[in-house]
């Protein structure tokens, strides 16, 4: 007898569940193929991160957009701030000292007859210096702190643990009164370092948290099972699925340790004169409030814009990160 000529859908209708099997392969093949297909693939069929997911949830949140070019502003200005502020912002005239706004000074003098503008936009400096290079250690000490204590668990957990109560019963505006008013270096780096000795615990219960819930995923557990080394499980496995929680709390941190350098250059006991600094320019202004207000104005509102900028953008990228929040 002839031979029948061969029909996929027929073929496929036959198998039983063998067949709706190949038909749900063959129907997510085809729309893998797809621009803009189903969740879970890309454009062109490759299977979408957490991170890939997040990049374009950010690309469309207003918010993130507005702070990350304020921050990008705030960097440029940082690295090259004679672009948009030429002259020193330790030139000052005594003869022009609280005048309002004038030629070559839009911001007026303060109380030494500084440039106002200028010292507004050089501060930009260190509080970006500060913000960044505190964050940066924060986020390193903790994360390691956290993630090996969280991993190996034990005595070390409790230990660290217990280190860490201690570290967030010191207030910190009153640990930053104790221990730099010895200090009489008059770089960043002794206000670097207290915000570092006193940062870390919180960046480490979150860096613990995030590798204790990592630790029950099936594919840790299928990694030690086949031998994996402690090292390669930690590095490979856990770390990349850990590390978000920390991105975002060391994001939203970055604003408050510009806050805090500002708060303890106020008191004089951060930052000190020549240095510039908003926190030193809003201690100077504050006796002349009354006859020139625009000195106190200005790295007042420099300090807020820089603060909530950074503030904004961790609040963005937690939204982006959680898929709670999808």
């Amino acid at each position: 007898m002839p031979e029948q000529p061969y029909e996929s859908d027929r073929a496929i209708a036959g198998t039983g569940a063998g067949g709706a099997m190949d038909l749900a392969a063959s129907e997510a093949q085809t729309l893998e193929k797809i621009p803009g297909g189903p969740e879970g693939t890309g454009p062109a069929g490759k299977p979408r991160s957490l991170w890939s997911d997040a990049w374009r949830d950010l690309r469309r949140n207003p918010v993130f957009l507005v702070s990350a070019l304020v921050i990008l502003f705030l960097v440029f200005i940082s690295l090259w701030p004679s672009a948009i502020a030429p002259g020193s912002p330790l030139k000052c005239q005594l003869s022009k000292a609280q005048d309002g706004p004038g030629p070559g000074a839009p911001f007026g003098y303060d109380g030494q007859g500084c440039n106002v503008y200028t010292r507004t936009v050089y501060g930009a400096r260190t509080s970006v210096t500060v913000g960044v290079c505190a964050t940066l250690g924060v986020a390193l000490l903790g994360s390691v702190l956290g993630g090996l204590a969280g991993f190996f668990g034990g005595v070390w957990d409790s230990l660290l643990s217990r280190i860490t109560d201690i570290f967030f019963a010191i207030p910190v505006v009153l640990g930053g009164l104790v221990l730099l008013s010895v200090v009489t270096s008059n770089t960043v780096w002794p206000v670097i370092g207290f915000m570092v000795l006193l940062g870390w615990p919180q960046i480490s219960r979150i860096a613990r948290g995030s590798v204790i819930t990592a630790q029950q995923n099936d594919y840790v557990q299928a990694a030690r099972a086949l031998g994996a080394s402690n090292s390669r499980i930690l590095l490979r496995h856990i770390a990349p699925n850990a590390v978000a929680p920390v991105i975002v709390v060391a994001t939203i941190a970055l604003g408050t340790y510009i806050a805090l350098e500002a708060t303890l250059s106020y008191l004089g006991v951060g930052l000190k004169p020549p240095s510039v600094s908003w926190g030193i320019d809003i201690s100077a202004a504050s006796p002349y409030i009354r006859n020139a207000p625009h000195a106190l104005l200005w790295p007042s509102g420099a300090l807020a814009v820089t603060v909530l900028a950074f503030i904004m953008l961790g609040d963005a990228v937690r939204d982006a990160l959680d898929p709670k929040l999808r």
